[in-house]
């Protein structure tokens, strides 16, 4: 009587909470990324927070655009546009317009582990931005815009935030760039499927791949909307993948072509002229003049009778 029982419920320790969560530490020497509390615990959606944890774990130079983060998370196109929207009106997130030493614009993104944070104080200072030129009369020479020749630091803010960093070149310009080489007709087709289904959104990189296809079947003399309908068919309540693989299998098979037409024209039978006949003066059809059927016959039944 005097044995414990082994079924019995542990006695807990003093001062340890009997509800909420109860953290286990461990501490990490490698392979973790430090945010902030204010991020972490930031109210609204789960998904813009899972998608800036994601963002700040990246190394430099990660490509952080829709599609990428599409192929890491679950969540579609229009959840995770909406979290860098967030993300950007919250001031985590910043993209910005620079010019190459090659002269080309391309759209960098910063992200901040402090809304608005300063560069590190061991940074380099920031060069000046280039100044656009002004507009000037049709018969002024309009000077060339001047190229950077090193990197463009952000803006100096509070002091003891980390650097923002640099995750990838905008995609937006290289993906118009890919667009604008198909053929418009068919990136039409393509961009007006989301009417007949929402579900439907591609990317300028997918729009790309897709247009040939679109293109050959509207060589081979079908409607858009002849396309759209094959393509907006008995889809699936839900998709497994990315929509782009389904509307590729869908344009695997290029169509027949219509029918040429002839280049002679058809051959029509010969029209027989309208003749009067000679017995009842009925008009009736033949090539040569005469008695009509009616007549012939009644003279065939006189001669006999």
């Amino acid at each position: 009587m005097a044995d414990p029982q082994s079924n019995a419920p542990v006695r807990a320790e003093a001062g340890t909470r009997t509800s909420g969560v109860i953290h286990v530490r461990t501490r990490l020497t490698a392979d973790f990324t430090v945010i902030s509390n204010a991020l972490a615990q930031r109210r609204g959606s789960a998904v813009t927070v899972g998608v800036a944890a994601y963002i700040s774990s990246l190394p430099d130079g990660s490509p952080v655009s829709i599609a990428a983060l599409c192929e890491h998370f679950s969540e579609g196109e229009i959840l995770i546009s909406r979290a860098l929207r967030e993300l950007e009106t919250a001031g985590y997130l910043e993209r910005r317009r620079e010019r190459t030493p090659t002269g080309q614009v391309r759209t960098r993104t910063y992200f901040y582990d402090v809304p608005g944070g300063a560069p590190d104080p061991d940074a380099p200072p920031e060069p000046p931005r280039p100044r656009r030129p002004r507009r000037h009369a049709v018969t002024a020479a309009v000077p060339p815009a001047p190229a950077l020749t090193e990197e463009k630091a952000p803006a100096p803010g509070p002091a003891g935030a980390r650097t923002p960093l640099p995750l990838a070149d905008a995609d937006a310009d290289a993906d118009a760039d890919t667009v604008a080489d198909v053929d418009p007709r068919a990136i039409a087709v393509l961009a007006a499927l989301r009417r007949a289904d929402p579900r439907l959104i591609l990317s300028a990189p997918e729009a790309a791949r897709l247009a040939p296809a679109v293109t050959r079947w509207l060589a081979a003399g079908l409607l858009p909307t002849q396309i759209t309908d094959h393509l907006t068919a008995r889809l699936p309540d839900r998709f497994l993948s990315r929509p782009a693989g389904l509307l590729a299998y869908r344009l695997q098979e290029t169509p027949l072509p219509l029918p040429t037409r002839s280049a002679e024209p058809p051959v029509r039978p010969a029209v027989v002229p309208m003749q009067n006949c000679d017995g009842c003066d009925r008009a009736f059809r033949t090539a040569e003049p005469g008695r009509c059927r009616d007549c012939r016959t009644r003279d065939q039944l006189r001669a006999t009778g």
